[in-house]
């Protein structure tokens, strides 16, 4: 999962303490106009590093899988303070950026107006200070909402109930399977707010779904309960086709399905994908279809 990593986002008070607190210590170092240069350096390097980490940490959602994007609005989405999904958190994100680039300015610009003599580098160095400051407090906002975002992902099912998204070729199409175990194994009126605004996103994305069912007595769930939860899925999703595939068809085939599989053994996997491929009926536009 992208985002499972994500760290902690620090309010603006935090990140002007620990700035001006490394600063201190850097001058106390070092006496007269050096001490308030190292100060002005440490302060703007701190600040801009930490605040370019806060942005930087985040992907690019120019080039998240659409899953991930759809999954991460929805979640996002679920928030009051983040009400505006996936485009209010980049702008959020920008502005933050913004401010790591800007503090790192005002450190040079006020570096650059020292004189030599400690009482007035001291006083430039204190309105350096005072700048940074402002520049931090005005995104004050956007880190609090990037915080909020962060621990909405934090708590989403997925980084732990494992699933995972992959991709096969056939006839040099590409296609993506999204793997779901632990999220629809329960009725919808079992599932949390979150785990339904992941399923959410599925609908909004699958052309096609291969439902796995075990048969074999062995999965801890008996075969009426694997195909009640087949149907309403069928309900859920609409016009989407479903597949039903039984696996460990080497130890038993009593269902009815549109494949049969041993993933154990290896066999008929090929023929699964196939099938998935010919329900979703994609075919690109060629260039000569017209002529």
């Amino acid at each position: 999962m992208i985002f499972e990593n994500l760290p902690t986002t620090p309010t603006s008070e935090e990140l002007i303490d620990q700035a001006f607190s490394r600063a201190a210590r850097a001058g106390r170092a070092k006496s007269g106009s050096q001490a308030q240069q190292s100060m002005l350096q440490t302060a703007s390097n701190v600040l801009s590093d930490n605040l370019g980490n806060v942005a930087t940490e985040w992907p690019d959602f120019r080039e998240v899988d659409p899953f991930y994007y759809e999954l991460a609005d929805a979640i996002v989405s679920g928030s009051e303070r983040t009400s505006g999904g996936v485009g209010e958190l980049r702008q959020s994100l920008s502005e933050i950026q913004w401010a790591s680039r800007k503090t790192k300015e005002i450190g040079r610009e006020y570096q650059s107006k020292l004189t030599g003599d400690a009482e007035t580098d001291r006083k430039f160095r204190k309105q350096g200070f005072a700048r940074l400051a402002d520049v931090v407090e005005e995104v004050q906002d956007d880190l609090a909402l990037v915080g909020e975002a962060r621990n909405e992902i934090a708590e989403y099912p997925f980084t732990t109930k494992g699933v995972r998204v992959g991709h096969f070729k056939r006839d040099r199409i590409r296609y993506q399977i999204v793997d779901t175990p632990g999220l629809l194994d329960r009725p919808e009126d079992e599932r949390n707010d979150i785990e339904n605004q992941a399923v959410s996103a599925l609908t909004h994305l699958a052309d096609a779904i291969v439902f796995v069912v075990d048969a074999s007595g062995y999965c801890g769930y008996p075969l009426d309960a694997q195909l009640e939860l087949r149907d309403a899925l069928a309900e859920r999703f609409g016009d989407v086709p479903v597949l039903t595939v039984c696996n460990k068809s080497d130890l038993s085939t009593d269902v009815e399905a549109d494949a049969y599989m041993s993933v154990e053994n290896g066999e008929n996997v090929e023929s699964v994908l196939d099938a998935a491929v010919d329900a979703v009926g994609y075919e690109p536009e060629l260039p000569f279809d017209d002529e």
